[in-house]
């Protein structure tokens, strides 16, 4: 439709005669044979009229590109730390909190960081409510300290058991080793765990991780939590590189503790 618009203008403004016609062409008009400054007046108004039709970009930035505000401006301060703030996803943060399929969560987070929009085909929007694979619920980043993901999982995927507890699934390194992957986002080597602990909060038990992944797409260094509640598995991320985590680790440590399903 642009080419056609644009070839039609040039037509329209074109100082050649059609070889078919004798009529007068536009450019015969005494309007343009009258003043210079007429003339300069509908040459920029040709020059204008143009580009109009070219400037619509062929690519829009994918929502994965575009960064949210800090999230200090909009999320509540955390009742057990002020240097934090406190972020509670509900049914309106995500496609599978929409459909059920996950329970809600929460964690803090310093007042820097900013939240990251999640491409569709990594969201499981296109896959709600039956998802056969893993998809990233919500991500969170700052350029100085890091970022944390949470990845859910289907059940299924894991166990045949319905409802099951992550005792049920099995120990911290059955699970980590299905779902390593996720941690890391490409491979995972049982050599790159360095430490697991089992913790209670509640009636719900969480798998603790530290490890050490010099390949990962996500950072040299991630402490991750896995919880299973419901249908699904919940995996929370920190991860940094190395030139971040010495400063970091302290901060994501206490990010990693306070979340909870």
């Amino acid at each position: 439709m642009a080419s056609a618009s644009v070839s039609s203008l040039s037509f329209l403004f074109s100082s050649s005669k059609p070889a078919s016609s004798n009529k007068p062409t536009f450019t015969d008009s005494p309007f343009l044979q009258q003043s210079p400054a007429r003339r300069h007046f509908l040459k920029g108004l040709t020059l204008s009229l143009v580009p109009f039709t070219t400037i619509i970009p062929l690519h829009s930035p994918s929502p994965s590109e575009a960064k949210e505000i800090e999230v200090g401006s909009y999320l509540p301060q955390s009742n057990s730390d002020p240097n934090f703030v406190m972020f509670q996803a509900s049914s309106k943060d995500t496609p599978a909190l929409r459909a059920g399929n996950v329970q809600p969560y929460r964690f803090v987070l310093p007042p820097t960081w900013k939240q990251l929009r999640i491409a569709n085909i990594l969201s499981g929007n296109y896959c709600q409510p039956k998802c056969a694979e893993p998809w990233i619920e919500v991500k969170f980043e700052d350029e100085k300290q890091g970022k944390v993901q949470v990845v859910a999982s289907p059940l299924i995927r894991l166990t045949n058991k319905p409802n099951a507890t992550i005792e049920d699934i099995g120990s911290p390194e059955k699970v980590i080793a299905s779902l390593g992957s996720f941690v890391t986002g490409n491979t995972y080597d049982s050599d790159e765990l360095l430490e697991t602990s089992i913790e209670k909060i509640g009636d719900q038990t969480y798998y603790r991780y530290l490890l050490e992944t010099p390949f990962a797409l996500t950072g040299s260094h991630n402490i991750a939590k896995a919880t299973a509640k419901g249908n699904t598995v919940i995996l929370f991320v920190a991860s940094a590189s190395d030139k971040q985590w010495p400063s970091s680790q302290k901060t994501l440590k206490a990010i990693v503790d306070s979340f909870n399903v």
